[in-house]
């Protein structure tokens, strides 16, 4: 009888290519690479406002459900740091200066129908935001600090005081995962929406490029 491969592991697999396609768009390479702005940056960040705010609402309505709130923790939360970064980045008036990409509205709207219908579904998005961000996140943290002279004010989004060791927190996450009893076709569903994700990810990236070249 073959070896069952934990869900964990089938996920990555399943997602590797979807993952690199989001990370490999032009618009983050531009960044990542020294020829984006501090504007670019900022775009991303405002982004960013609308999709965790989305998350962690939803995040809220499902603390009580009994799977959902084994991944659900104010260690990862995400949004009193993006609010911080923008009104560092952009002023008190920021929230008046920021409006959601035509993808974020698709992003933050299929986050808030899964959210209220789905805990497996809002699992995928919490898994594919925040592994990301305890993973490449801290990677462009660093880029963004050597470029535009930030040191923690401008990157708090990045910064996870509460979990001193980010490995052993994915390693935990992830261990948690391959424990859901979920059935084949669930799991299949949850690696779809993980795959969605990530397309929106990359879709984003797009908008930020098209909305740069616009303005």
């Amino acid at each position: 009888m073959a070896d069952v491969i934990p869900f964990s592991q089938a996920l990555r697999e399943r997602t590797r290519t979807d993952h690199g396609s989001s990370e490999g768009a032009g618009f983050m390479q531009d960044l990542m690479s020294g020829k984006g702005t501090r504007d670019d940056y900022i775009a991303l960040v405002a982004q960013h406002y609308f999709i965790y705010e989305a998350l962690e609402a939803a995040a809220a309505e499902l603390r009580d459900d009994a799977v959902a709130a084994t991944f659900i923790t104010p260690k990862l939360t995400r949004l009193p740091a993006i609010v911080a970064d923008l009104e560092f980045l952009l002023g008190p008036d920021w929230r008046d200066r920021i409006t959601p990409l035509p993808t974020t509205v698709r992003y933050v709207d299929r986050i808030h129908e899964v959210g209220g219908t789905w805990c497996g579904g809002f699992i995928a998005h919490h898994y594919t935001r925040y592994l990301g961000d305890l993973s490449g996140g801290q990677i462009i943290r660093t880029l963004m600090q050597r470029q535009f002279g930030f040191e923690t004010n401008g990157v708090g989004f990045y910064l996870f005081a509460e979990i001193a060791k980010p490995r052993e927190f994915k390693d935990v996450y992830r261990a948690q995962l391959d424990a859901v009893d979920w059935d084949d076709a669930e799991r299949e569903r949850v690696i779809d929406e993980v795959i969605l994700a990530y397309r929106f990810n990359t879709e984003l990236f797009d908008d930020l490029a098209l909305a740069k070249a616009a303005a």
